[in-house]
């Protein structure tokens, strides 16, 4: 499915997010960038050990804020880590929504016109999958409306159907 914002796109398909052809995409990563399940550890399986290498350079980021390694054998150029917030750790969706436009300004920054980008925290972090849909969504359109970026394109990718369908049921509320 596709929603136009403007002259701009954000684009929901189910599918693996570490095959997209895209300038970079968007890793649900934890604050250490320790990259061992999920979507991280399907990025690092998929683009090699270098990605752990950088991320290991980096350190530490803490909730909502982002950093960039290369994206090793990826089809991408980058890997934006972006630190969602753990369901119950308070102050959730306003961390979840610095988390995804700093990817997005971090993607503007790098001067990148299409990312793909998972429904960050909504895995092992606990998020409620609906509520963590919807605010991505939120956020990722009002970032395109509101802001000057060279983003046109945003993906957000998802491997499970549910998760898909909830980015769709949002979607939907849009028209």
């Amino acid at each position: 499915m596709e929603v136009k914002v403007g002259d701009k796109k954000v684009i929901i398909k189910q599918a693996d997010i570490t095959e997209e052809q895209v300038d970079a995409i968007v890793n649900a990563a934890n604050p250490y960038l320790k990259h061992g399940g999920g979507v991280a550890g399907a990025i690092v399986r998929k683009g090699g050990k270098i990605i752990q290498e950088e991320s290991n350079k980096i350190g530490y980021v803490p909730v909502g804020e982002v950093a960039v390694t290369t994206a090793g054998k990826l089809k991408a150029k980058y890997v934006i880590h972006a630190v969602g917030p753990r369901w119950g750790e308070g102050d959730e969706e306003a961390k979840l929504r610095r988390a995804v436009r700093n990817a997005l300004s971090k993607a503007t920054e790098l001067k990148l016109k299409s990312i793909a980008m998972p429904a960050i925290s909504t895995g092992i972090f606990g998020y409620p999958k609906e509520e963590g849909t919807r605010v991505i969504l939120e956020e990722v359109v009002n970032f395109l409306k509101q802001e000057t970026t060279t983003v046109d394109e945003v993906r957000l990718v998802s491997i499970d159907k549910a998760t898909y369908e909830m980015f769709l049921k949002h979607a939907d509320r849009l028209k």
